[in-house]
This record gives structure tokens, sequence and C-alpha cells, in this order.
């Protein structure tokens, strides 16, 4: 029999796994805003976190204005589990991003030592560690350092803010060498059901099946292609059985009402 202090641990192992973990992130860079470069950060950081169980709520774009920066960081590492922002971490003079973070939580910049260690090591055969390269070893004063194993420049963490580069393939790295160390929930599943038949056919449906299995979420991603168009149906819920609960009754209804269903995406 099991004694009322050992069901009360129970009871908080059970919120411990039900908790939903949340992350924003923080694009930082007028190259964004400017359309002249292409964000490619987004979807990966998405994917990576909710593989440790991290969902990704809230998306940022911001300049390369200090003050903008640290409004945007105080307001979201405040609101969220974890805080990522990218981009402007680099050697040249518009990259502020640790200098505006520093700020926002009143710290001081330091040259880290473990990252101008990094530095050296990188650019030994590369010309040495110029002033400019040096700026890369730029950190919150407390913070602990990123491994990037693609090029010299460690990205930072400071309390529940991990800085990163701008760079896809460098965030990758840095996201690989995260892997495991943060703390999180469930991962999200998701399973797709596509149908040929518009959304305005069946948004009552959806609505209404999303509303009978309240563990999962159900969107909707029309698409057209050679001339015809249709509609992928995404249900998202960190409960498998669940999830494949609402994926059979979805296609039932459909089937039901004289619409396509296919177990799948189109």
């Amino acid at each position: 029999m099991t004694t009322l202090e050992e069901r009360e641990k129970d009871g908080l192992k059970i919120m411990a796994n039900n908790r939903v973990w949340t992350a924003a992130l923080l694009v930082i860079g007028d190259e964004i805003l400017s359309g002249r470069t292409e964000d490619r950060n987004i979807a990966q950081i998405a994917s990576w976190l909710n593989m440790q169980g991290i969902r990704l709520t809230e998306v940022r774009v911001v300049p390369d204005d200090s003050q903008v920066i640290g409004d945007a960081v105080r307001a979201l590492k405040d609101n969220h589990d974890y805080l990522f922002t990218t981009g402007g971490i680099g050697p040249t003079h518009d990259d502020i991003t640790v200098e505006s973070i520093s700020n926002a939580l009143n710290l001081p910049v330091v040259i880290h030592p473990e990252a101008e260690e990094c530095l050296k090591q990188y650019y030994a055969d590369r010309g040495g560690v110029t002033p400019a390269r040096l700026r890369m070893a730029r950190a919150p004063e407390g913070a602990s350092l990123i491994k990037n194993p693609v090029s010299g420049a460690p990205g930072i963490r400071i309390g529940n803010i991990f800085i990163m580069a701008g760079v896809p393939k460098i965030v990758t790295a840095m996201l690989e060498s995260l892997n495991g160390t943060l703390s999180g929930g469930k991962p999200v599943l998701s399973r797709t059901v596509g149908t040929w038949d518009g959304e305005s056919r069946i948004a009552k449906t959806l609505q209404q099946t999303e509303k009978d299995h309240p563990d999962c979420k159900l969107g909707s991603y029309p698409f057209f292609r050679n001339g015809s168009g249709g509609v992928n149906l995404v249900i998202r819920s960190v409960d498998r059985e669940a999830l494949n609960r609402c994926a059979q009754d979805l296609i039932g209804r459909l089937l039901k009402e004289d619409l396509s269903a296919i177990d799948g995406a189109i």
C-alpha cells in the first residue's frame, strides 16, 4: 500500500511529464527584414526543439537595433522556458547581438577565455586572431559556451538564452552539440490525412473532429498542383494513441460525408 507521500511524489512526476515546455526564437538582422537573405533557421530550430520535447511558440524578426533587440529579449525570455537567438555574433561592427543582450541583462561584456582559446586554435594556420576575430569571443559575464565544430566561434548560453550564429550550417552544428542537454516534455507527434476537397467543404467536419478529440490539434494546409487542389490535414498530439484515434475518426467522417480521404499527405 502506498503512502500519501509516495502518491504525492507520483503526482508530481505525472505533472512534470505533462508539462509543456516552450521556446521563443529571435531572428536578428537587417538582411532578413530587407529580403536580401532568406531565413532558413526557423524550420530546423522548430524541428530540433520538438525532438527535445520543447515547443517553439513564438518567433520574432528584429533589425540590428540594440534597443529593439534588448526589448525583445526581455519580453521573450520571461515568457518562455527558453529563448534562442540567431544572427549578429560575427566579427563586424554591425554584429551587436552580444552587447544588446548583455545590456538587456545588465551584465558587462567580457572576452570569454575559452572562446578566445577556441579562436586561437581555429585561426592558428589562418592568420591568427585579429582584433576583428577577437570580437567573436565576446560574451555576457558569467556565460557558458555552445560548441561549434564548424568554425572557430562558439555560441553562448546565459541563463535560459541561447545565442547562436545566423549561418544555417553552424546553427545545425550548435543544435547537435545541445542534444539532450535541455529539460523538456513529450515531443509532439503528427499524422496527416489528405483530401482533394476544398477547405470550405471540410471546415465543419474539421472543427467538430478537433472538438471531440481535445488531446489533438488539427490544422489545414491547402495545396494546388497540376490544375487540381486539395488540403492536407495535419493532426498533432503528444499521445500516439490519441493521434491515431483522431486520424481514423477524421477519415471516417470525411468518407461518411462523401468527401475524399487519404491516410497520408497528398
